[in-house]
């Protein structure tokens, strides 16, 4: 079984997320269900339809995230150091096409967020930055195109 690294805030996050599904969602679910059966006829009842439709889709995300966190590797950034580009760093970057400088942080899959600075590990644009130091150009290519990236500072916070 592969091991899915998370940053520390990220694993709290899922960790929310199941406990919020598990005590507000999965019992609202239940009591829609349970409602809906009280309305006679089942097979044409289209609200007990969508909430045994829901609570699939609500099942399926509680069983997903009990496995990543069963395999979560949780990584503390603020224990991590060094001047290479690895997981959990942030680094700063001069988008050379744009020429313009740029901020992402590398974080598990579950936590990328473009729009906040996080992209995912896992992803091409990450894995360019995997191993590289200040000074290195990165090359991702992307829909439009290569693009050219150099590394301008990494941190670990």
């Amino acid at each position: 079984m592969d091991r899915v690294p998370m940053t520390k805030a990220g694993y709290e996050k899922l960790n929310n997320e199941l406990s919020r599904l598990k005590s507000v969602e999965r019992p609202a679910v239940i009591q829609a269900i349970a409602e809906a059966r009280e309305h006679g006829d089942l097979s044409e009842n289209a609200e007990y339809h969508a909430a045994r439709e829901k609570q699939g889709f609500l099942e399926g995300r509680i069983s997903e995230i009990e496995s990543k966190i069963s395999r979560a590797e949780v990584i503390d950034v603020s224990q991590v150091s060094g001047d290479t580009v690895k997981f959990g760093a942030t680094v700063t970057l001069f988008d050379e096409t744009n020429e313009k400088e740029v901020k992402y942080q590398i974080v598990g899959e579950d936590e990328s967020d473009l729009d906040a600075g996080k992209v995912s590990v896992t992803s091409p644009f990450a894995r360019a930055l995997i191993a590289k130091e200040e000074g290195d150009v990165a090359e991702v290519k992307s829909p439009g195109g290569v693009r050219s990236y150099e590394v301008i500072k990494v941190e670990y916070i």
